[in-house]
């Protein structure tokens, strides 16, 4: 596999991270501040309640994280993270609405460059304002360390596999699985896995960090963009070759057999490392069913859910892959995956399609 110029490396973290609240409504400016304030590590330089407020206060304060509302008056949160992405790319968390149209909204916005996002919190449920809060210090303090690059400059590195890369290969797709972890920048790199992925793969499932109103538009997504057909994952549907199944955003999906099929189920279990869906719960399912046929890539994501389950995939002798350091958004999950022994490639994005080609094309049974 040609090697390619490696994107920016992660921004150290500052010793306290400066952040610009960007939001019309004075009451989440007020209330995301004070949230902040609980954490010495962060200190709120500024708010601003329009796009061309923060363009200015961005000059003058050079925060080193901003929180964008989409929702804004003379100019939206897309239209102003766009520019901002092209002249002055920065880590940015998004909060916006968890509707369907909030949900769109904000793949849009994870599409042009934005590190995370949040909902609108939820002013009428005092009780879990204390749980936004430590949610919220956390995704800020992951932003403050994530790679950013240039909009045009993401799409040449992030995107570069073309969809129709590997088409003209078949491949014996009859017992092999590929499964994907993915959380914070997951939505783009699984996008660009998968675009990189024949019309003949064979059956993918996925299991990305994401709220149940984005799984249904995010597989959508998927769908127009790459070879494969992908859907949100149903209890008891028959995986196939040349299809990927997305878990639900607020199920574990897992993987299970109907005779000598495979095919999903759709779990409603607790959390696993906070998550559901959780990665460690797909692999884990996929090492003791799968074993040898397995071949498991973990991508970028913060925390350490997925390291163990790709561990279980190794050991049962699958094949296993992990986004680099140097193309991930945030090299938590990938690292932690590193550390335990669990994977057995480390590769730029651009390159994990071609390799996972590689895996399925070998004889099943062979290491």
């Amino acid at each position: 596999m040609a090697a390619t110029a490696p994107p920016p490396k992660a921004r150290e973290i500052p010793r306290r991270i400066r952040v610009l609240i960007v939001d019309d409504s004075a009451l989440v400016r007020q209330l995301l501040s004070e949230m902040l304030a609980r954490d010495p590590a962060i200190e709120v330089v500024g708010t601003a309640g329009d796009a061309h407020v923060a363009r200015e206060k961005i000059k003058q304060l050079n925060p080193d994280v901003l929180t964008l509302d989409v929702e804004m008056p003379r100019m939206d949160g897309l239209t102003f993270l766009r520019n901002l992405m092209r002249l002055r790319p920065m880590p940015v968390v998004m909060v916006s609405s968890l509707a369907e149209h909030g949900a769109e909204v904000t793949l849009d916005a994870l599409a042009l460059g934005a590190v995370d996002y949040l909902p609108k919190p939820r002013i009428d449920i005092a009780a879990t304002l204390g749980e936004y809060g430590d949610e919220l210090i956390e995704k800020v303090k992951a932003a403050a360390g994530a790679s950013v690059r240039a909009l045009d400059s993401r799409r040449e590195s992030a995107l570069a596999v073309p969809r129709s890369a590997h088409a003209g290969r078949p491949l014996p797709t009859t017992e092999r699985i590929i499964g994907i972890g993915g959380s914070t920048g997951g939505t783009e790199a699984i996008k660009a896995v998968l675009q990189g992925l024949p019309a003949d793969s064979p059956g993918v499932v996925i299991a990305q960090h994401i709220p149940k109103a984005f799984s249904t538009p995010f597989a959508r997504r998927l769908n127009d963009s790459c070879a494969l057909r992908v859907c949100e994952a149903e209890d008891g549907q028959h995986i196939l070759a040349g299809h990927a199944y997305v878990a639900p955003g607020d199920r574990h999906l897992l993987l299970a057999r109907d005779g000598a099929r495979y095919v999903c189920r759709i779990d409603d279990g607790p959390p696993v490392n906070r998550h559901k869906p959780s990665v460690d719960v797909l692999f884990g399912s996929i090492a003791r069913l799968a074993g040898r046929n397995a071949i498991g890539l973990l991508l970028t994501g913060m925390g350490k859910d997925g390291a163990r389950g790709l561990l279980e995939i190794r050991q049962a002798g699958g094949r296993t892959v992990v986004q680099d350091e140097a193309t991930s958004v945030v090299w938590g999950m990938p690292g932690e995956a590193v550390s335990l022994g669990a994977a057995q490639h480390v590769l730029p994005l651009a390159h994990i399609a071609a390799a996972a080609c590689e895996f399925a094309a070998t004889r099943v049974g062979v290491a």
